[in-house]
């Protein structure tokens, strides 16, 4: 597993095989009012850094382990500003989420630019995390619009409330309701014609 660099590891922490055996990641509890922030962020590491790569990647990170290692570069910086440790998670959902969506517009332009081919290669990294039944679905999830995508990943792989997916994306609990059944529509069409 690749450390961020400027966050020492902690051999205390519990590791991401450990935590895999235990809990489900998103269901592990770390008291970051103990620890220091160091400390706190290594943990945090050692428990999401996977799953959000996987986040990453079904949301269609070209790079998805370079957005959930900068993901966790931007919590590193922020730390003193967030006011209740027990909001990391999701804040570090929503920052992948973000710096998708922002490497996403960056590579349309480029590529509208360049006159690059607008078609996507899957990383090795993206290759190595799915199954080959997986595959079918994140196909046909890249075809979707990008905040349909966003939706649909957040509540039924992440299993999210609307409420937290609202949150997340930054949009009303209306907005994503409508935005996951037009996402559960277009995406039932593209399975539909695949087979």
């Amino acid at each position: 597993m690749r450390a961020v660099q400027g966050i020492p590891k902690d051999p205390a922490a519990v590791t991401a095989g450990d935590a895999a055996t235990l809990l489900p990641a998103d269901k592990i509890q770390v008291n970051l009012h103990d620890l220091d922030r160091e400390t706190a962020i290594a943990r945090l590491f050692n428990t999401h850094y996977v799953s959000l790569v996987r986040l990453a990647a079904l949301l269609g990170a070209d790079d998805p382990e370079d957005i959930a290692a900068q993901a966790f570069y931007e919590l590193y910086r922020r730390w003193r500003k967030l006011r209740d440790s027990t909001a990391t998670l999701p804040y570090l959902r929503s920052i992948v989420c973000n710096l998708t969506r922002m490497r996403l517009r960056h590579l349309q332009v480029v590529r509208k630019n360049m006159g690059w081919p607008s078609d996507q290669v899957e990383s090795a990294e993206t290759q190595a995390l799915l199954r080959h039944e997986q595959r079918a679905v994140v196909v046909a999830l890249q075809r979707l619009s990008p905040r349909q995508r966003e939706a649909l990943v957040l509540r039924y792989w992440l299993d999210l409330k609307e409420s937290e997916i609202a949150a997340v994306m930054g949009i009303s609990c209306g907005a994503v309701k409508s935005h996951v059944a037009r996402g559960m529509t277009a995406l039932s069409r593209a399975m539909e014609s695949q087979t």
